[in-house]
């Protein structure tokens, strides 16, 4: 058996120790070590604020106390848009209006007086300038007289024929004459048609 040297303990000695050092060095590294956490911010988003109803711009003209354009809720009337421009003058007459018809952007709405009771609404055609899409009773045909809400044949011919008696309406009013056209049938035809 050969002989353990001096050489041969110091070499396991050596050993020994790198052992150690390395079962240290891997403790060490194995502890827990402390990892700050950054705290969580939740934010809030605001709900969305209500968009503003949509408006429509009408041109409103005649005897009324601010004529002009005035700004109305998209579901307004024409009543409405009266009261926007201030309400009627003391000599208008509003008879000749339909007050519950809607309103559209772009239309125009003439309100008459007592002395020329000429009221009328006309559609905006949404291009250049306004469209009247009014019908003239003194020159419409009987055939674009039956194009009117409640008007048929037989009414749009005595339309014709108290034309022909009578001579030219001077007034939408006077439909209400016509054989066949009652309050409820003028109110809707009213803001449809215009004497020219």
């Amino acid at each position: 058996m050969p002989a353990v040297t001096a050489r041969h303990v110091a070499v396991v000695v050596v050993l020994l120790l790198c052992a150690v050092g390395v079962a240290f060095a891997a403790l060490g590294r194995s502890a827990a070590t402390e990892i700050p956490v950054a705290p969580v911010v939740v934010t809030s988003t605001p709900p969305p604020s209500p968009s503003a109803p949509p408006t429509v711009r009408v041109h409103v003209a005649g005897a009324v106390a601010r004529p002009g354009v005035v700004r109305v809720p998209a579901a307004s009337i024409v009543q409405d848009a009266l009261l926007a421009a201030g309400g009627l003058t003391p000599e208008a007459d509003a008879a000749l209006l339909n007050l519950a018809a809607p309103v559209a952007d772009g239309m125009q709405i003439v309100v008459g007086t007592g002395d020329e009771p000429m009221g009328e609404i006309r559609q905006g055609d949404g291009g250049e300038g306004g469209s009247t899409s009014e019908l003239d009773l003194n020159s419409a045909t009987a055939a674009e007289l039956e194009s009117l809400p409640g008007i048929g044949p037989v009414t749009a011919a005595s339309i014709v024929a108290w034309r022909e008696e009578h001579g030219r309406f001077t007034s939408v009013a006077e439909l209400q004459e016509v054989s066949g056209i009652g309050p409820k049938t003028f109110e809707k035809l009213a803001p449809l048609v215009r004497v020219g």
